[in-house]
């Protein structure tokens, strides 16, 4: 061989090394597929054949959105209320080896999510098309692959029609992608269907049906373990498996475990199911589920209980996007955003309005939150002009059936969502589809809830006149709540969407204590000329609440179960109340940074044992002008201010009240608030009177990432005055610098109405925040990340990948 072919052998091999053995067991590999596409933005012809050159593309790393690159614009497609980046066409392409000795084996490739409009060739060969941006697929390779040889998977990603969302979509193959390689015996796709018929501290009943693949090698033997964290088997149970047909066949069997360890929100406690194909004792297949041990209810008169223990559900919605991360899956930036929502106290998650990423579910089985698992957002009718309705038709069934198979095994899925808010006006569809969509989910998976989320729970609803649903879904009216069994007696209540209420972080307007509405207040309008939005609560949309408003009701009957509040965090597009310039939401509780609103610490003062005492606004003011100082406390009797060491006066929360408020003359200084139990200090917090932006701080979420190319630290960048006080109108340039085996991934600072690009190495402070996301590459070794700005002292830290 001559030596430039040998090294051009030795360079496709080594791609193929680079990506195998990330996942694995006897007889079955899943390897990580991410690495080394090349990627164009905008259509090409003929990019999809073995032949095309591809060299001058852009080479990357998925998961990728290509919108989130792009410039914001009030003329990009999308409109601001789909984030106002860019769609259009794009182009993926990788290629690969597969190994003479894999021609005995059944390859696969698995795509978590492309958005939208997927076709995928390998070697010239057209394996399909997906509309849905959002759902899972696998295509199977083997048939066409060049064993020994250079293989070439390529993917078209069309969002060039649009607008097609009501939210910011992102564009590209933006979740993970997997090569599977198994026996021509193996457990199938999703091949297992693990349930818990009985459930109790003593014992469970574990029924494990699974389906294999071309079973008809002779006779096999299916041997299913419970194995649990520790890595010791509890149960084992061996079935042997005949099958004279050439498709798949279903195993089914029961296991008991004594005494198990419940999965709950407090105690995630998972298992597994670890499922071995055998012939002759000799191991085809190994194949694992996880599984968490647990009961739940929904009571028409109690509410929800899990493992009999009454609970409220305490949920947020969310949509995908990662905020400057765009729709880009990141494992870490989920866990964050999760880590953050439950030291709020919040114990569930709606996947608004679509299946997830899988990797939100894992980590909710392990973290210990409840899912509402939603799939679609329309129905026949469509909501915007190119969204998923044209499409519904042709591959709701599909569609549907793919993300029930894929997700049914998570315990932390209790509950099916079906639809969003779907269309009914004259639209008689409604009365058809629900049904056809329960069936096809009750075909799948009889273990839990079906709920639609209804901003028309009235009884003019076809859905829910149609019988189709469990649960009943609320959408907002929670001045209603206290009046459900009226309107249906005997049913189960949920609110699936509540509250909507408008923040800007760091932002206020006096006076704080009347409620004003968007888009009008007695006929005037309420907006900000640089659209900002009060931070007190005290604004809404007419069709939603302020967050103290649906909690008081909420917490008050237990027949109410939960709710779900839009949203968890501040999301890209539907910049309501306003538009163009603004280009991503403020109805989050945290925003689009990862920086809490002061509401916040009203959940964490309700929904959590930790003490809490949260005072605010910020002490930089005008002399004189009348301040309405809040808190939110639990864990005491009362607080008492103090400006500049005089007391203001004790309050206490009185009927259902859920904070206290002072209105203070402004006088530079100090705000101290203490709060007392019995006499006895709880806490206590200052605010001080600032002074000019003088010193950077950084704060680092993690010192120490993995060197594995994904992993991500969170450095939060924070404006003081010489004393050490967050300098809260500082909107300070910071520029960053980094040396070391990483890269900065996105910059943000929570400003919903920023032009700046995510993917620089500056921002500017809002409000004295910024933040800036580093990311490791495959080589450990020290990261140095350094913020300077003009007149300011800069600041430096160390980060770790290993």
């Amino acid at each position: 061989m001559p030596f430039n072919q040998f090294i051009k052998k030795a360079a496709m091999l080594a791609v193929f090394i680079l990506f195998t053995t990330i996942a694995f067991g006897q007889g079955r590999t899943v390897a990580d597929f991410d690495s080394n596409w090349h990627f164009h933005l905008g259509d090409v012809n003929g990019a999809e054949l073995t032949t095309f050159n591809d060299a001058k593309w852009r080479n990357l790393n998925l998961p990728h959105d290509w919108g989130v690159e792009g410039k914001f614009s009030k003329d990009n497609p999308a409109t601001p209320e789909g984030g106002a980046l860019p769609g259009g066409i794009g182009w993926y392409r990788k290629t690969f080896i597969e190994p003479v000795s894999a021609e005995s084996k059944k390859i696969y490739i698995d795509f978590d999510g492309v958005y939208q409009k997927s076709t995928v060739w390998i070697n010239g060969h057209e394996l399909g098309f997906r509309p849905n941006g959002y759902i899972s697929f696998r295509y199977e390779l083997t048939p066409y692959l060049n064993f020994g040889g250079k293989n070439t998977i390529v993917v078209k990603v069309d969002n060039s029609v649009q607008p097609n969302s009501r939210w910011y979509s992102g564009s590209g193959i933006y979740r993970n992608v997997w090569l599977v390689t198994t026996n021509k015996v193996a457990v199938s796709h999703w091949g297992t269907y693990v349930t818990t018929p009985q459930v109790s501290e003593h014992s469970a009943q574990i029924n494990i049906k699974t389906s294999l693949l071309k079973a008809t090698q002779g006779k096999v033997d299916l041997e299913t373990s419970i194995v649990d964290e520790s890595g010791k088997t509890v149960k084992s149970i061996t079935s042997e498996v005949k099958n004279t047909d050439d498709t798949a066949s279903i195993v089914n069997q029961n296991i008991e475990v004594s005494n198990p360890i419940l999965w709950s929100v407090e105690r995630p406690y998972l298992y597994k199911v670890i499922s071995k194909v055998l012939s002759d004792g000799k191991v085809l297949d190994t194949y694992t589920t996880s599984l968490g041990i647990r009961y739940f209810n929904f009571d028409a008169d109690k509410g929800f209980s899990l493992n009999g223990k009454h609970i409220k559900i305490l949920g947020v919605c969310d949509h995908h996007d990662l905020g400057s991360l765009g729709s880009a899956l990141n494992t870490r930036a989920l866990e964050r955003q999760l880590q953050i929502l439950k030291a709020m106290g919040c114990n569930a998650i709606r996947t608004s309005h679509n299946p997830p990423a899988p990797e939100l579910l894992d980590l909710c089985d392990k973290m210990g939150f409840i899912v509402m698992d939603e799939a679609f957002d329309c129905w026949e009718w469509g909501k915007v002009k190119y969204d998923y309705h044209l499409y519904f038709k042709q591959w709701h069934k599909r569609d549907l059936e793919d993300q029930i198979l894929r997700d049914r095994n998570h315990p932390s899925v209790l509950i099916w969502s079906i639809g969003n808010e779907i269309p009914q006006q004259g639209d008689t569809s409604a009365l058809r589809v629900a049904p056809e969509l329960a069936a096809i989910v009750h075909s799948l998976d009889v273990t839990r809830p079906i709920t639609t989320a209804n901003d028309r729970p009235d009884t003019t609803n076809k859905i829910i006149k149609s019988g189709a649903i469990d649960l009943i879904g609320y959408n907002y009216h929670e001045f209603d709540y206290a009046k459900f069994h009226d309107r249906y007696p005997g049913k189960k209540f949920i609110a699936t969407e509540t509250t909507s209420g408008l923040e800007t972080r760091g932002y206020y307007d006096m006076p704080s204590d009347s409620i004003r509405i968007w888009p009008s207040n007695f006929g005037k309008f309420v907006g900000n000329p640089d659209h900002t939005v009060s931070a007190y609560d005290n604004v809404r949309p007419p069709w939603g609440s302020t967050h103290e408003a649906t909690w008081k009701v909420m917490k008050k009957y237990d027949f109410l179960s939960g709710f779900f509040i839009w949203t968890g965090f501040d999301y890209l597009g539907e910049p309501t109340p306003y538009s163009w310039p603004s280009r991503s939401s403020y109805f989050g509780i945290v925003d689009l940074a990862g920086f809490p609103k002061d509401i916040y610490y009203m959940y964490q003062s309700e929904w959590t044992n930790k003490p809490v005492l949260h005072i605010f606004p910020h002490w930089n003011w005008q002399p004189g002008k009348a301040i309405d100082v809040w808190a939110f406390y639990n864990k005491a009797d009362e607080v008492e201010l103090y400006l500049n060491g005089k007391s203001l006066g004790i309050r206490k929360k009185t009927g259902d009240d859920l904070h206290v408020m002072w209105r203070v003359k402004y006088v530079p200084g100090t705000l101290k608030a203490i709060s007392r139990k019995n006499g006895n200090v709880v806490l206590t917090q200052e605010i001080h009177t600032a002074g000019a932006p003088a010193k950077i701080e950084l704060i680092a979420d993690r010192k120490v990432i993995k060197a594995d190319g994904k992993d991500l630290s969170f450095v939060t960048v924070k404006i003081l005055d010489k004393d050490g006080n967050l300098v809260p109108d500082a909107d300070n340039l910071v520029n960053f610098k980094l040396n070391g085996n990483a890269f900065i991934a996105s910059v943000d600072n929570g400003d919903p109405v920023s032009h700046d690009s995510f993917k620089v190495n500056y921002r500017k402070a809002f409000h004295g925040l910024a933040l800036a996301i580093v990311q490791s590459k495959e080589t450990p070794g020290n990261i140095n990340f350094t913020a300077t700005s003009k007149g300011l002292q800069s600041a430096a830290l160390t980060i770790k990948a290993k």
